[in-house]
């Protein structure tokens, strides 16, 4: 008796827990809709005016992508720029790859930086280093793994002068690689796309600022005068610091989608994806602990737990309350599964069948976050681009609430 009665109040917990779940399930599927509705997309817009815009592109170890990526800024028809590419300390071919491209453009302007200082990312410092060489009103800071359609630039420039802005950022194809990665991304995207949409971004009262780093444009005085990548050179999730800055700073950011006119790489394999993850969460880590095991247990109870309670269930059904429970976390896994689906298929471009796999894509993300949490709490690294980065001190750039 003791027991049913003890079994009956746990299944109700757990039936508290998945109504919770489910209503959150039921807010990010509608919202992600309303975003991908409603967020503007960058179109042609009419101005007259060409200031010169400087191609800022570090790139370290990048033998893979560097190439394609000049050729598609090389093609680009706005008339008024040029690319400055930055190795940051490369071991691989793409030193001489980026020096084949100048040798053959006069556009392209061939930087190898110095090593890195201590305390300074190495993207920051390249990108730091980029902007030292540039001369240009604009600045456009990218990736060397991100491919852009001819008329980006020009787009993004008429949509700057024409509007009044003083940054831009637009949301990339995320391309997928691997398998690990089509199956975790839809997912992953679905909750980092419903933090940092552009409805969010682009509306004045609300605090999140945030760019893409695989292609956003600033205003020279305003990066300027929020301090340059300087400012925030030990930030391990730079992009999202730059952008927070020039909201926070007071000035006009707007992201529009872009996902027809740039692509971009998030992971290359199984490795580059853990390690994304152990870089979302431990920066921020090292500000608020308590937060970034927050991050893990909401990733934990919104992924990983209805697929987990379903089976519970099953074994109890001649319990109405477990009943209950197999029917509110079965809808649950349901709501996970075709979230992931228009998230593949809208934002990824990826086969929907991806999104059957969200159980293993759960895992891989609750104990992703749980790996960083403990190097974290270890005080080891984070493995960026063949660097391991340890500090005592991170920005709170990381995923956040």
């Amino acid at each position: 008796m003791i027991m049913n009665l003890a079994l009956n109040i746990f299944t109700m917990i757990l039936v508290s827990i998945m109504l919770g779940v489910s209503s959150t399930w039921i807010y990010l599927l509608v919202y992600i809709i309303r975003s991908f509705r409603k967020a503007p997309k960058l179109d042609t817009a009419n101005s007259v005016e060409l200031p010169k815009v400087n191609v800022i592109i570090p790139a370290r170890n990048e033998e893979r992508f560097i190439s394609k990526c000049l050729t598609t800024i090389e093609n680009q028809d706005y008339q008024n720029y040029n690319i400055i590419a930055v190795d940051d300390s490369s071991t691989d071919r793409t030193t001489n790859l980026i020096k084949e491209h100048a040798s053959q453009n006069w556009k392209i302007l061939f930087i190898k930086t110095e090593p890195k200082p201590d305390g300074w990312v190495g993207k920051n410092w390249a990108c730091y280093q980029g902007y030292l060489r540039s001369d240009g009103d604009l600045l456009l800071f990218t990736d060397a793994d991100t491919n852009y359609a001819k008329n980006v630039i020009s787009d993004a420039v008429s949509k700057i002068m024409s509007e009044g802005l003083d940054a831009l950022t637009l949301v990339p194809r995320l391309l997928c690689l691997d398998r690990w990665t089509k199956i975790t991304l839809p997912f992953l995207s679905t909750l980092l796309h419903s933090r940092y949409s552009p409805l969010h971004v682009n509306d004045p009262t609300h605090k999140i600022g945030y760019f893409f780093g695989s292609f956003y444009v600033i205003k020279r005085n305003v990066y300027e005068a929020i301090g340059t990548h300087s400012d925030i050179r030990d930030e391990l999730v730079e992009d999202g610091a730059l952008g927070s800055r020039v909201k926070k700073s007071g000035y006009k950011l707007k992201m529009f989608r872009g996902e027809h006119l740039v692509s971009a790489i998030w992971a290359r394999d199984f490795s580059s994806l853990w390690n994304g993850l152990g870089r979302l969460i431990i920066p921020l880590y090292r500000v608020n602990r308590f937060q970034a095991i927050a991050i893990f247990l909401v990733s934990f109870f919104l992924f990983l737990s209805p697929f987990l309670i379903l089976p519970y269930s099953a074994f109890f059904l001649y319990n109405i309350i477990a009943k209950i429970l197999f029917v509110v976390s079965g809808i649950t896994c349901i709501l996970i599964t075709v979230s992931g689906m228009v998230e593949a298929r809208v934002s990824l471009k990826l086969n929907m069948l991806y999104a059957l796999l969200a159980p293993l894509a759960a895992v891989i993300i609750a104990f992703g976050f749980l790996s960083g949490v403990i190097k974290a709490s270890r005080r080891k690294g984070v493995k960026w681009r063949d660097r391991n980065y340890v500090y005592s001190r991170y920005s709170s750039q990381g995923f956040t609430l």
